[in-house]
């Protein structure tokens, strides 16, 4: 079984150095075992599907294609940028609702850059962060992180300066 094993995976190593896979993002389609090493070996539906989802499942890989836009994980094979905003607002929700309130801190520059900001705007959006925090800040938005971008969306297309400097 070991050399089985061993087969298989000097097999699949091959085939990815071969096709470049493990190098190059793919938008493939993908069957019902979801995107990832599996998925790119084993293209048919059906019985072999089995076999793609425990490929995916033994390397772990779908977590890591999904957050790098690799494996065939996304459309167009990178992360949108409004999943980007998403996912950081949602790992960082207190401590930016501390440095919005604040007007300053490392998380809320990189939010600032999230949202297309360049670095000589991420005082502007600190402050306007600042200033509109009871806005930005209400029930709704501490349960979803989609409100809150999106509410940061208004307030940045509101703001003249920043409207015109950042790419929302």
């Amino acid at each position: 079984m070991k050399k089985i094993l061993t087969y298989f995976i000097v097999f699949l190593g091959a085939l990815l150095f071969v096709t470049g896979v493990s190098s190059a993002p793919a938008a493939a389609k993908y069957g019902m075992a979801g995107c990832g090493i599996g998925s790119l070996i084993i293209k048919e539906n059906g019985f072999a599907q089995v076999v793609a989802a425990t490929t995916n499942n033994i390397y772990g890989n779908q977590t890591s294609g999904i957050t790098t836009g690799s494996l065939g994980c996304t459309a167009d094979g990178v992360v949108k940028s409004d999943k980007e905003q998403e996912i950081f607002v949602h790992m960082n929700i207190d401590s930016l609702e501390q440095e919005m309130a604040a007007g300053k801190g490392e998380k809320l520059n990189t939010l600032a850059t999230l949202f297309g900001c360049p670095k000589d705007s991420q005082k502007n959006f600190a402050n306007m962060t600042q200033k509109k925090y009871g806005t930005l800040f209400t029930n709704d938005v501490r349960n979803s992180p989609s409100d809150l971008i999106s509410a940061i969306r208004t307030e940045i297309s509101k703001d003249n300066n920043l409207a015109t400097s950042c790419k929302i």
